[in-house]
This record gives structure tokens, C-alpha cells and sequence, in this order.
């Protein structure tokens, strides 16, 4: 076990279910797949109670389904589970836009900014991750900016289902630069303090990503025969 990568005590539960759900959205651990618990819990240092617990979590959050006697594996992908999501999910990231208009304040609008701007220079590095980290940074930002913890709470419990068909997704060049335009559009809208716009703007945002989504899964016969 790597020393680096134990969890202190404290923070155990919030620290470990982070690592977990990183792990299911970055697709380390794929759909489908059972999740290594004996081996999670000697890479975390954890007893295999917080790691239960923790993955009763993210069955909730549909990341996981548990079965009686068998352990946790991670839920599948399917087209009709996300035909599901990404609506409600969209009404979400509309509803955070025009409260956040409604709320933000300029220490805010700069700081996303600031954020929109380190995501330029990895879009022009080409560097997917780091444009994924600084992305969800923004849509992050916008949610707290509108100041409504009901909304926050609805938001997150979907965010990570969407999140991990983000990277198991190819996305083509075409596809990134409408995505960057889009960011554009979402960034001056918050600056102009236009709800009505940027709820348009980001549910529109959402339904392209979804379609990338969706056209991936059509195509690709590995994660096919992983959601069947």
C-alpha cells in the first residue's frame, strides 16, 4: 500500500467516497465491473465498514447497485437511464443560471473568469483532463453563485452521472470547439446578467452533450456489450 494514498481519520468518509467516485467517473473502474473492495480497502487504509458504508452512498447516487452476498458493481450506461438524466439535469443547470444572474456578485463573475480562461489554454493545449477539471470549476462556480442549497443538493446528485459519461465519451475536435463557443456564450451572459439567456445556453449546452454521449454509445461496441 502506498503510505501517500491513506486517509486520515477525520476526514475519513468524505475523503473516501471522493476517491471512490473519482474513480467510477473517470472510468478507473468500469461499468459493469465489480468493485475491488479487499483491494480498495488496502489501498486506502480502511476497514471494510467506512468502505461499505460509503459505497452504500454511491449506490444512491446511482454511481452502484449492491447485491446481498456479492458486493458492489458499478452501474452500467445505459441510453434510456441518460435519456432520463440529462433532461432533469438540464432543467438544473438552467434554473442555477438565472439564480445565479439573480445573485452573483463581481468577485464572482471575475473568479469564473479567471477559471474560463485556464480552460482556454487547455483547450488550446489540447490537454482533455485538466479542460474537464477547470469545466466542471466553472458550472461549479455558477451553482453556488445562485445561492439556493435545495437546488445544490438536486443538482449533485445527478452531477456525478452525468460527469462520468464526460470521460468515457470520445469527444471530436469539432465537438470541443462548440463546446469552448458555448462557454463563450455562457460566460457573457453571466457578465450581462441575462437568466433567461443563460438558462437557454446551458440547457442547450447540456443536450449537445448529451448527444455526443449518445451517438458514442451507438457506436462503440465495447461499452455496448458493457450496457446490455
Amino acid at each position: 500500500m502506498n503510505a501517500s494514498e491513506s486517509i486520515t481519520r477525520p476526514s475519513l468518509h468524505i475523503e473516501l467516497l471522493g476517491r471512490l467516485r473519482d474513480l467510477i467517473i473517470e472510468g478507473v473502474l468500469p461499468p459493469g465491473t465489480k468493485v475491488p473492495e479487499r483491494e480498495l480497502c488496502e489501498r486506502y487504509g480502511v476497514s471494510r465498514t467506512p468502505m461499505r458504508e460509503a459505497l452504500k452512498v454511491l449506490a444512491v447516487d446511482g454511481l452502484v447497485w449492491l447485491e446481498p452476498n456479492r458486493g458492489a458493481w458499478v452501474s452500467k450506461i445505459t441510453i434510456k437511464d441518460l435519456e432520463e438524466v440529462f433532461p432533469v439535469m438540464g432543467a438544473l443547470e438552467a434554473l442555477s443560471g438565472e439564480l445565479a444572474c439573480e445573485h452573483i456578485t463581481d468577485d464572482q463573475v471575475n473568479a469564473i473568469r479567471k477559471l474560463h480562461l485556464e480552460m482556454i489554454e487547455h483547450y488550446k493545449l489540447r490537454d482533455l483532463a485538466k479542460y474537464f477539471q477547470a469545466n466542471q470549476a466553472i458550472h461549479e462556480a455558477i451553482l453556488e453563485a445562485a445561492n439556493n442549497s435545495e437546488l445544490t443538493t438536486m443538482y449533485r446528485s445527478l452531477a456525478a452521472r452525468v460527469r462520468r459519461t464526460r470521460y468515457l465519451a470520445n469527444m471530436t475536435d469539432e465537438r470541443w470547439e462548440k463546446a469552448v463557443e458555448e462557454h463563450e456564450q455562457i460566460l457573457s451572459a453571466l457578465e450581462n446578467r441575462h437568466g433567461a439567456e443563460l438558462a437557454q445556453i446551458l440547457r442547450q449546452h447540456l443536450k449537445s452533450k448529451f448527444e455526443t454521449v449518445r451517438n458514442w454509445l451507438n457506436s462503440d461496441q465495447r461499452v455496448k456489450q458493457l450496457t446490455e
